[in-house]
């Protein structure tokens, strides 16, 4: 049978234990502590998994719960007890950071000697030590970095070598060897899985495999997969050294076992044998890692393949507060999914109430998380212990140039550093190249777009997934920058931008020993903060709009769930309901957060039409505008709003433009904001060109809305009429039942 975590956990002892088992042994020092010193301290159901070190044993750990805790006070209960030895024990992981962590436990409470390593620092301890036996000679040189190789069989085969097309075909390839897939069968089951990679199909990709293995052959390497493939087969070929093997290790420890794919499943297999002692721990509620092959089907079929296995479910939450862990429980309670959840109940004191802050933009957003962040820095809370989490590496760029510009030290976890990547490197090195050619008849934005498709930029955005996108998002955001810069100095050229850019890069390099985190949400699994910003949190971003099926959507609503529990005491939702400032608003908060509605308050509400599904469904597609003067297809928010392209000229009076940009920069200027935070030059342009002479009209123009209408309104129709900037400015539209007065007080 396979499990259902919603199940209630068999009776492992009295509930009002709860606290006393908390309490560790007074006075003793672990290493002293007896084996029933070790059960002392854990809480009723952790004891229940450490009291029971022999047999088989599926543990349903929700996040926060104490599951290291359990699993190595089993282990050091087993060996207290005198169960098993410690050299007689493997327990495997799939970080090296978590594994260290298990041998740092299990040395404190005095169990020196157990190996806790990853599945693949295991497998190859034992590779190079069984190799000369099984096969003869030393053991095959393990390749660095696969890139090399898969480019050289990329040109082999006439494909795309870019670094973008490389990396997407070496994680596919690496897909297919964890799977067991060899070019013959890869084929089939990419189709079957719907796979998609670089525009290539599957029988090209089948090849390019087929080649990729035929030039380890001929230099005699293998990669890190291979080390996992090869121990497969020399166990199961050779009995001599599978024998070895059990007699080493008898009892097992798997934790995050919801990560495991097809071959560290049959490693472990091989491992065990025909042994029953096996601990898996995990919880399917956290499988966020489906695109390596990962599946929760081996944690929840573990009773089925171990008949009178034990299950054990953890759901205290020691983590987080009340309030974040409520957030969490119905986040993940609108779950569509067949993949069950553990209801986590919280443990800790009460914190602050999860918020959810709506922004123009993600420029916006990123500034207001920034200063957030400087006055919680400032008023005492380590930097250390803030995380920025977001949910593809793409949006750390304008959180890196926001926190700089805040003054915050910051550090990039699980993604290269925006100045830092090549694809950046390389823009920057075009554009400065550019730097003379620039003769000030190109407007800025236009100049950078075209020196930068020479490093892969385009005006849409790839259809391609991974690596392609996240190359043209690093390159976009450079051109966003050139027309945030252009919108607030017209007069600036193409080498004020280099020398902006080259400010922002060395402000990037500043120490930040004691930074805040930023990091992706698949890189923060396993890790914890006191604060935790998640921002991005609208449609297209949480669940990404690639996503397509109710698995993949699940999957992104479980990948929220991991952010969620991330956070300790206070947690912060954001989001933007643009992506460039005065573009339009199109975004809509998550529908992740809709069954939180009631608890992080009306921005949580997706603004749907009532009764309308919070399901995906068929986006409307706009027509394409075209340019009234040469007709060419409006590409841009910019372009569409002026209804013109940037090639041809403006058909409105340059006298009424400057007028109105002065206004719009002595505005800025009071009000302490960049001049594009008041109107941006395409609308400045749409005014100038259509000049408005009522509220109604001005109203229709694309960037003016409600509150920059009764902000500004005033001001702009008298700046049409013939005002000055300074008559402008105390310019105040009319009251709606007095619709005769002049517009100049």
């Amino acid at each position: 049978m396979s499990i259902n975590p919603d199940q209630p956990t068999a009776p492992t002892g009295a509930e009002s234990a709860a606290l006393d088992g908390l309490i560790a042994p007074e006075a003793v020092p672990a290493a002293q502590w007896s084996s029933d010193d070790v059960l002392a301290a854990l809480d009723p159901d952790q004891r229940a998994v450490a009291s029971q070190p022999l047999g088989p044993m599926c543990v349903l750990a929700g996040a926060g719960s104490g599951k290291t805790r359990a699993i190595t006070h089993r282990i050091a209960y087993g060996v207290k007890a005198g169960a098993y030895a410690p050299s007689r024990v493997l327990a495997v992981t799939f970080t090296a950071r978590a594994a260290g962590e298990m041998r740092t436990r299990l040395r404190s409470l005095g169990v020196p000697g157990v190996q806790a390593r990853t599945f693949h620092s295991a497998a190859l301890r034992q590779l190079r030590y069984f190799w000369p036996q099984a096969v003869g000679g030393a053991a095959p040189e393990i390749v660095s970095a696969k890139a090399p190789l898969v480019a050289e069989s990329a040109s082999r085969l006439r494909l795309s070598t870019d670094r973008a097309a490389i990396r997407d075909l070496s994680a596919e390839i690496e897909w297919a060897k964890v799977s067991m897939l060899t070019d013959e069968s890869y084929p089939a089951a990419a189709a079957a899985a719907g796979r998609a990679v670089n525009g290539a199909d599957h029988i090209t990709v089948g090849r390019l495999l087929a080649q990729y293995e035929a030039i380890k052959t001929q230099r005699g390497v293998i990669d890190f997969e291979d080390v996992l493939l090869l121990m497969v087969g020399i166990l199961r070929e050779s009995g001599e050294v599978a024998r070895a093997v059990r007699a080493q290790y008898r009892h097992f420890v798997v934790d995050e076992y919801q990560d495991v794919n097809a071959v560290q499943q049959r490693l472990l297999d091989e491992w065990v044998g025909e042994r029953k002692d096996v601990c898996v721990v995990g919880d399917p509620a956290q499988t966020i890692y489906s695109f390596t092959g990962a599946t929760p089907s081996h944690l929840l079929d573990f009773p089925r393949h171990h008949p009178g296995a034990s299950v054990v479910r953890l759901t205290r939450n020691y983590r987080s507060t009340p309030q974040v862990v409520n957030v969490a429980n119905l986040v993940l309670g609108g779950a569509r999914g067949q993949v069950p959840r553990l209801e986590l109940r919280a443990q800790g004191e009460p914190g602050p109430a999860p918020t959810l802050t709506s922004y123009p933009d993600d420029e916006a957003e990123a500034a207001g998380v920034a200063a957030t962040v400087a006055q919680l820095i400032e008023s005492g809370t380590p930097a250390s212990s803030i995380a920025i989490l977001y949910r593809t590496n793409a949006q750390s760029e304008p959180l890196e140039e926001a926190l700089a510009e805040a003054g915050v030290a910051y550090l990039v976890r699980g993604g290269e550093r925006f100045f830092s990547r090549p694809e950046v490197r390389r823009g920057l090195v075009l554009l400065r190249g550019a730097v003379r050619g620039d003769d000030g008849t190109v407007p800025l934005a236009k100049l950078v777009g075209d020196v930068l498709t020479g490093a892969g930029w385009q005006h849409s955005a790839p259809a391609a997934r991974g690596a392609v996108r996240e190359q043209w998002e690093s390159l976009d955001a450079l051109v966003q920058l050139a027309r945030t810069m252009a919108g607030t100095h017209p007069e600036a050229r193409l080498r004020d931008l280099v020398a902006d850019l080259d400010e922002r890069a060395a402000a990037m390099h500043a120490p930040a020993v004691c930074g805040v985190t930023l990091s992706s949400l698949h890189a923060a699994k396993g890790l914890e903060w006191d604060v935790v910003f998640l921002v991005g949190c609208s449609d297209g971003l949480l669940p990404i709009a690639m996503a397509e099926g109710n698995d993949a959507i699940e999957e992104e609503r479980r990948l929220l769930y991991v952010g969620l529990t991330r956070a300790r005491h206070d947690l912060r939702l954001t989001w933007a309901a643009a992506r460039a400032a005065g573009g339009r608003a199109t975004r809509r908060p998550s529908r992740f957060l809709d069954p939180a509605a009631e608890v992080l308050g009306q921005g949580a509400r997706a603004r749907r039409a009532p009764g309308r599904s919070s399901q995906p469904s068929a986006r409307r597609v706009a027509r394409p505008k075209h340019c009234r003067g040469c007709g060419t297809e409006l590409i841009t928010a910019a372009m569409r709003k002026r209804n013109r392209c940037d090639d041809c000229p403006p058909a409105y009076d340059p006298e009424l433009f400057e007028r109105i940009r002065t206004w719009r920069a002595e505005t800025a200027k009071e009000a302490k904001v960049p001049a594009y935070v008041v109107f941006t030059d395409a609308t400045l342009e749409a005014i100038a060109e259509r000049r408005p002479s009522d509220v109604a009209s001005l109203s229709a123009i694309s960037g003016v809305g409600a509150r920059k209408l009764a902000l500004y309104g005033g001001a702009v129709l008298a700046l049409v009429e013939g005002a000055t900037p300074q008559e402008a400015a105390v310019a105040k539209l009319d009251e709606p039942d007095q619709p005769d007065r002049t517009l100049l007080d």
